[in-house]
């Protein structure tokens, strides 16, 4: 092997294969993806909750007063108002893929403008529902 030949062990840079999520930054529309899945999940442990809820309420008062304890700590303010966000989040990017379904809103500033109305409405939507919640308490 002469000087100019590397030798098969010789260092390499140690740089991450691209693209890795150091070096890569994921666009609106796969970030909105993964929620919209996420999001499916917790409503399904959302459900659950509710199922719960409406059990307790069949059962008796003390069961229900139970559930109401637990829902109404902060703790379970905390998970209520995060499946509300959920709940909203998922019908809006659901209505949204309608739309794409039907061949609209394809186009690349659309789908943007789309994934922000997406966000920022369902985060709306959820301070108005614990509003209109708290309103009627």
């Amino acid at each position: 092997m002469t000087d100019t030949q590397a030798a098969p062990t010789a260092q390499r840079p140690n740089r991450p294969l691209s693209p890795h999520l150091q070096v890569y930054r994921l666009p609106l529309p796969a970030i909105a993806s993964i929620t919209h899945r996420i999001t499916g999940a917790g409503l399904t442990a959302g459900t659950l909750l509710f199922a719960w809820w409406l059990v307790a309420a069949a059962t008796g008062a003390e069961a229900f007063d139970t559930v109401q304890g637990v829902l109404g700590s902060p703790i379970g303010l905390l998970i209520l108002f995060g499946f509300t966000w959920a709940t909203w989040y998922h019908t809006l990017n659901g209505i949204r893929h309608l739309v794409w379904d039907a061949g609209g809103a394809l186009e690349l500033g659309a789908v943007y403008r789309g994934g922000f109305l997406v966000w920022g409405g369902s985060v709306g939507l959820t301070i108005v529902t614990f509003i209109a919640a708290f309103a009627l308490k």
